[in-house]
């Protein structure tokens, strides 16, 4: 939404890693050195850990963009929990090799041979590994056992490790990883970006899609945008989509201070909704939100599909119940008739009069403080359902 408001050619700020907005801070500028150290050296394995959303992924993205598929055969796995026979397999379903059952020689057999065949033909296998927090040490085990397979003395497979931190402590003090980190080659650790670099980020992004001053953005929003995300660019990208589809929604040519405080408040608040019980709002189903709100589409939904729907299909009851409200506050100020200098015919005395105007102040004041409450909440589920469109191109349709 917020993209075509403003003129974006796309959304600058969206959470999937996408390579096209690399951008290099001086950390991330640091690991590409570590990788394509680790790269030419053709064995072992390279790691790189990070804070959730420091960017790994988008990293790994820029990389593949770089190298040669003619000489680089590459396999990308994003961990669970699994174990050391279940990884086997998800490495051999990654080379996209068919192992029949569920035979763990086999698929390790598979695994070699595709090696084999692979440094045969000239070309590299590198092993991307994505999540390796989740993986238990038996896991960790099997992708040291696959580093041994070997043409001659030509190592066969390469390994690239992506964690968050308590992966990067696990490899540094746990006992059981002695032969692993043996066979470490190159790691880093990716830093969040410093306040300049916030800046500069949101920028390079923002010009990415065609951005030319609309809407404005200060260097005091962006000092506190740091502050708010302490320069983890996924968050910097969560704040910001929020920030843009607020301007957006209220058509405002600057975004200022006192909307990211507002976008950041309401962040804060779905995240402690969700602490509460109300469970992921992400996860709840489309059938939820229809029964509660069935205006919103008449298409059946898929039982695939979710929406953000517990939180919905509340403010929007909220809403109607504030209106309903409103309407009967309304309806008794009219029946009273409260406000003008008759009441029933009959004159009112001074006292009276001073008695109505204030009741009649208290009154608007009260249906006006509603009213921006019923905006407020309104907006909220306007943002939440825009968000949950634009997560799926496949939702576009609705």
């Amino acid at each position: 939404m917020y993209e075509q408001y403003y003129g974006f050619t796309a959304r600058p700020f969206q959470l999937t890693p996408d390579p096209q907005f690399y951008f290099e801070s001086v950390s991330h500028k640091k690991a590409m050195s570590y990788l394509g150290y680790g790269l030419a050296q053709g064995e072992g394995f390279i790691v790189i850990t990070g804070e959730v959303g420091a960017g790994k992924s988008t990293l790994v993205a820029h990389l593949m963009e770089r190298v040669d598929p003619a000489a680089l055969t590459v396999a990308q796995v994003v961990t669970s929990a699994l174990d050391g026979e279940e990884l086997v397999h998800v490495v051999a379903q990654a080379f996209g090799l068919a192992v029949e059952g569920h035979d763990k020689a086999g698929a390790l057999g598979a695994i070699e041979r595709h090696l084999q065949d692979e440094a045969r033909a000239g070309r590299r296998c590198l092993l991307v590994v994505d999540e390796c927090q989740n993986l238990d040490l038996a896991a960790l085990e099997e992708l040291r056992m696959l580093s041994n397979f070997q043409l001659g003395s030509h190592p066969l497979l390469q390994s690239l490790l992506l964690g968050q931190p308590e992966f990067r402590r696990l490899l540094a003090h746990h006992p059981g990883l002695e032969q692993l980190r043996q066979r470490i080659i190159a790691s880093h650790h990716l830093e969040a970006l410093d306040e300049d670099e916030v800046s500069d980020y949101v920028r390079h992004r923002l010009g990415h899609v065609g951005w030319d001053g609309h809407p404005g953005v200060t260097e005091e929003l962006l000092e506190a945008l740091y502050r708010h995300t302490d320069g983890i660019p996924r968050r910097v990208n969560q704040v910001m989509n929020r920030l843009l589809l607020l301007g957006a929604i209220e058509e405002r040519s600057d975004l200022t201070l006192a909307m990211l405080d507002e976008v950041v408040a309401e962040m804060a608040t779905d995240q402690t909704r969700g602490a509460q019980g109300h469970g992921d709002l992400r996860t709840a189903p489309v059938s939820a939100l229809q029964n509660a709100a069935p205006a919103i589409t008449d298409k059946p939904a898929s039982t695939s599909d979710s929406l953000p729907a517990v939180e919905v299909a509340a403010l929007l009851a909220d809403r109607d119940a504030r209106t309903a409200e409103l309407e009967a506050a309304i309806s008794e100020l009219q029946a009273a008739g409260i406000g003008p200098r008759e009441q029933g015919g009959e004159a009112l005395s001074p006292e009276e009069t001073l008695i109505a105007e204030a009741r009649f102040a208290a009154e608007l004041e009260r249906i006006e403080l509603r009213l921006e409450e019923q905006e407020q909440s309104f907006r909220h589920v306007l943002a939440m359902l825009i968000e949950w469109l634009e997560d799926d191109p496949s939702r576009e349709a609705a």
